[in-house]
């Protein structure tokens, strides 16, 4: 998992996103998550299977949850850098591609602040 120098993790899931993930990865073995940046899903979680999505070259690898990368877009990843991301679950419909959708439940991303005086360089690799 991809950490800051302070080592706190840049994402991270709630039990309760685990759960969820290993559901989804019993039909979808290898699956990766991109932090939506907006438009017809608003801004959620999107959990694809890893051969549907293209990482495109400017998007940044937050880390993994349960074993599976985080992506996020470099605009958002630089209005967001300060922030831990936290992948959670909430009752209601996923969206419309995302692999959650039909189960009921969908991945909400939470955040806190990360902690003053690290680096910001250095996280754009995939």
């Amino acid at each position: 998992m991809e950490t800051t120098n302070n080592a706190q993790p840049r994402v991270t899931a709630t039990d309760s996103a685990i759960a969820l993930i290993a559901e989804i990865r019993k039909d979808h073995p290898d699956i990766l998550f991109h932090q939506s940046g907006g438009c017809c899903d608003g801004s959620s979680p999107m959990c694809y299977p890893a051969d549907d999505f293209i990482v495109g070259d400017k998007d940044v690898k937050l880390g993994e949850i349960a074993g599976v990368p985080v992506y996020i877009s470099a605009s958002q990843f630089e209005a967001w850098k300060h922030t831990q991301l936290i992948i959670d679950v909430v009752p209601g419909r996923g969206g419309m591609f995302s692999l959650e959708n039909g189960r009921e439940k969908r991945f909400l991303t939470r955040s806190r602040m990360l902690a003053p005086g690290r680096d910001q360089e250095g996280w754009r690799d995939k």
